[in-house]
């Protein structure tokens, strides 16, 4: 295993404490905020009656799911809840709600976040590639060049000395 793989191996091992790290932080710093959406919900008239009908749909939606899950009659009417314990089920609801939807942004962010470091890498192993190709194809002429020496050498050891220093007179004149 190179160098370079065993450095992407530990980095890999690193990701996944401080990702659970970081999750645990946005958690703690988003549970005052939801305490607050909480706690504000039940004093705003407008909000609390929005919060109300929420908590009534949900009340509904649940129990007709309850009563098909347990092969109950779903035709009955559903009694609603009283309005506080509305209320707290909509404020709980909501302040959930924030908290799931900061946690789904930070993965969402340290998604985007890890496809463009990928993406970077894989320009950078393109790049590699090509200068890798280039290379070859410079040593592929080189050794063209060799061969051609190697012959026009071949060709003037038959004719002594004065072939060699007309074949040395010819490369040179090349390069």
């Amino acid at each position: 295993m190179c160098e370079r793989e065993r450095e992407r191996e530990r980095e890999r091992e690193m990701i996944l404490p401080v990702a659970k790290l970081g999750a645990l932080a946005v958690k703690t710093f988003s549970k005052p905020i939801a305490n607050r959406i909480k706690k504000e919900a039940t004093h705003h008239p407008k909000f609390r009656q929005l919060i109300i009908n929420l908590a009534q749909a949900n009340h509904r939606f649940t129990t007709q799911i309850q009563r098909r899950i347990y092969g109950h009659a779903t035709d009955v009417a559903i009694r609603p809840l009283n309005e506080e314990k509305a209320v707290q089920v909509a404020a709980d609801l909501a302040g959930e709600l924030f908290v799931f939807s900061v946690a789904g942004a930070a993965l969402i962010f340290e998604v985007q976040r890890s496809s463009r470091s990928e993406a970077r890498k894989e320009e950078s192993r393109r790049q590699e590639l090509e200068a890798m190709k280039r290379r070859d194809e410079e040593l592929a002429r080189e050794v063209e060049l060799l061969r051609h020496r190697v012959e026009e050498l071949g060709l003037a050891k038959g004719r002594g000395l004065t072939g060699i220093r007309q074949t040395r007179t010819t490369v040179n004149d090349r390069s």
